[in-house]
């Protein structure tokens, strides 16, 4: 079971969402060329900017249990059950209803058959969640598929549709949704590669936002390759820019979303190995060169086989920021 914790970007919001600005109209005299455009606000935008402030409330983090079916199916078979809808239902209760579970998770992604089920004794999973005041989630794509003209690259399906699934689900009592996308540093990353990848999310990111859902944004760097950290950072950099450039053009309130950046590390295959200091420099010095101001948090992945590496990696980040650090 995954779970993710966040670095909150403790900063006052940028002053041009959901106004207009001047970037490219000439003025009287000036050879400076500017560039009018506005950012349009939905009727959620005010819950949406509440929703991610509290899903990044001090001291919490986010509980990931959005396994597939077929994935949840291992976790039964490792322990001699049968993959049966009873058994799914039996096992995420069981996470879903421990006591006192709100101190420390802030929001749940949820698989969508677990979005519609209850507890044995007929209470929503939603409404355990809402009572230990936990945002539920869910994951709103259809996962990784070949990516024609590319270099053996991967795109991540699932806009067809997005808009009617988010508006039920947003029924159904989510408030917050995942959708997750990879870059390959070994197959290039291809051009096609990069642009697919943050078009996507970006398209993501207003289909969730106009129907009252607030996005995650997760561009994962996966970390094949025998690459130095150097390029890693570079590739990083450049995902990011694309990202949010494509979120600018498609009006996405940046106040009103969440990230989810993989940490800037050397290939898995690289022959020498970085520590945890010199990770944790990295990963900052990508996010302050390419973080906006106004997004009001960012999830860490933490993973049980390194999660005592990673956490000296948060804790060094939160250390030179001086933010408060939400860990799980």
């Amino acid at each position: 079971m995954a779970c993710a914790s966040f670095v909150k970007l403790n900063v006052a919001s940028s002053s041009w969402t959901g106004q207009k600005s001047s970037f490219g109209k000439r003025s009287p005299g000036s050879s400076t060329r500017r560039v009018s455009f506005s950012i349009r606000a939905s009727s959620y935008t005010d819950e949406l900017v509440q929703t991610a402030k509290l899903i990044a409330s001090p001291g919490r983090g986010i509980l990931a249990i959005d396994e597939s079916n077929a994935t949840c199916g291992k976790r039964l078979a490792s322990i001699g059950l049968d993959n049966t809808e009873t058994n799914r239902q039996a096992y995420r209760q069981l996470l879903l209803t421990t006591p006192g579970l709100g101190e420390y998770i802030s929001g749940a992604i949820l698989f969508e058959e677990t979005l519609y089920q209850s507890t044995t004794d007929g209470r929503k999973f939603v409404d355990c969640l809402r009572d230990e005041n936990i945002v539920p989630g869910i994951k709103v794509d259809k996962g990784l598929v070949p990516l024609p003209g590319s270099n053996n690259e991967s795109w991540c399906q699932g806009l067809d549709g997005l808009a009617s699934r988010s508006a039920e689900y947003y029924k159904q009592g989510a408030r917050f949704a995942k959708w997750r996308t990879v870059v390959s540093i070994p197959c290039g990353p291809s051009a096609l590669a990069v642009k697919e990848a943050a078009w996507g999310l970006a398209r993501y990111a207003a289909i969730s936002q106009d129907n009252g859902l607030v996005p995650i944004v997760e561009p994962e760097i996966l970390l094949d390759g025998d690459h130095p950290i150097d390029r890693t950072l570079e590739v990083a950099e450049k995902v990011w820019a694309e990202v949010f450039y494509y979120l600018a053009e498609n009006n996405v309130v940046f106040e009103g979303i969440l990230l989810k950046p993989s940490m800037v590390t050397p290939g898995a295959e690289h022959k020498e190995k970085a520590s945890p200091d010199t990770i944790a420099k990295y990963t900052l010095t990508m996010l302050k060169r390419r973080v906006p101001p106004a997004v009001p948090g960012i999830m860490v992945r933490m993973l049980e086989p390194y999660f005592h590496q990673e956490s000296k990696m948060i804790y060094f980040i939160f250390c030179i920021l001086q933010f408060p650090l939400l860990t799980m």
